[in-house]
């Protein structure tokens, strides 16, 4: 019980009993065309975005930051891939240019935290904004529709009878998990999340390492508006990926990571994705309003701040 992944895992689990009791054929699966269908694979399917907004994600907290602009990002990589491949462009070289833009939104708010040392709830509020304005002034305001069914493939194909958004999200996290587990990294990370002084009196390039988590919560971003644009077949400037980074920063922190930085868990993120993907499914399918949904998540990042304060837990201790 004492384990870090047994608070989220249990929150997902109660959810799903939720859901096995009170929507019929929740669980159930069947195969059309060679590809898994039902509520659960719709469910991680549409959860892909967010789990890669939340890894990346996972890594900027972990270093005491924080990065406000997930969702301009999202909006402006499949803006960029789709104008791209509307206009005749091969999919590589538009995938290419749409991940450019993103890396560089992610090594500009690099540069204002680590090398400016601006606070990065207003550094990244101004890619917040600009980001998405940025990508706006691109389409001039219009939703640009795709007619090229290879890139459809990224968000909606299906691979071996999953989706393949799923394999995407599988590779980044093995990958940035080998590398947190593996190596000196994850130790570099938590390390300056804890005292990014003492860290540097240490030797570690403390600014260099918050540098380069910005460009990769930025290319998770770009990765996750991909599967946005090409999901939904069009480049919505106004409302893809938008309150992403809400979501994103509320499933990091049901997955256990501290805001106050250090303590981080990949895994967990990726559970507090899913807990997020399947309330709002709950929600919508026992009918209560969709805004309610709002409300229900405010309420969870209240829980989970009070369950983070330490004044709180020590006060409820003394209660009991």
């Amino acid at each position: 019980m004492n384990h870090q992944l047994f608070k989220p895992s249990a929150a997902l689990l109660a959810l799903l009993l939720v859901d096995l009791i009170f929507i019929p054929g929740f669980f159930s699966l069947e195969v059309k065309e060679g590809h898994l269908y039902g509520a659960v694979i719709d469910i991680i399917n549409r959860a892909a975005p967010l789990m890669l907004a939340a890894l990346g994600m996972t890594v900027v907290i972990a270093t005491r930051g924080i990065d406000i602009s997930v969702g301009a990002q999202v909006a402006l990589s499949g803006t960029v891939a789709c104008m791209l491949i509307a206009g005749g462009t091969s999919m590589p070289a538009a995938l290419a240019a749409a991940m450019g833009a993103a890396l560089l939104c992610g090594a500009w708010n690099g540069l204002l935290v680590a090398a400016l040392k601006l606070q990065p709830i207003v550094a990244t509020l101004i890619l917040m904004v600009a980001g998405r304005g940025l990508a706006q002034l691109l389409t001039d305001g219009q939703i640009i529709t795709v007619y090229y069914e290879p890139f459809f493939f990224i968000g909606s194909g299906y691979l071996l009878g999953l989706p393949f958004s799923l394999y995407i999200v599988a590779v980044v996290f093995a990958v940035v998990a080998l590398m947190m587990k593996k190596t000196a990294l994850g130790l570099f990370i938590q390390s300056v999340g804890i005292n990014p002084v003492a860290s540097r009196l240490a030797g570690l390039r403390t600014a260099t390492l918050i540098f380069f988590t910005y460009v990769f919560c930025a290319a998770c971003a770009g990765l996750a508006g991909l599967m946005i644009s090409s999901n939904i077949k069009s480049a919505d400037a106004n409302n893809a990926g938008l309150l992403l980074e809400l979501d994103a920063i509320l499933a990091v922190t049901l997955g256990g990571t501290s805001l106050a930085g250090g303590k981080f868990s990949l895994a967990g993120s990726v559970i507090g994705a899913l807990i997020i993907q399947t309330l709002t499914y709950t929600i919508y399918s026992l009918g209560v309003p969709p805004e309610v949904n709002m409300v229900v998540k405010s309420l969870v990042v209240f829980a989970v701040c009070l369950s983070q304060s330490a004044e709180f837990k020590n006060l409820w201790k003394r209660r009991k």
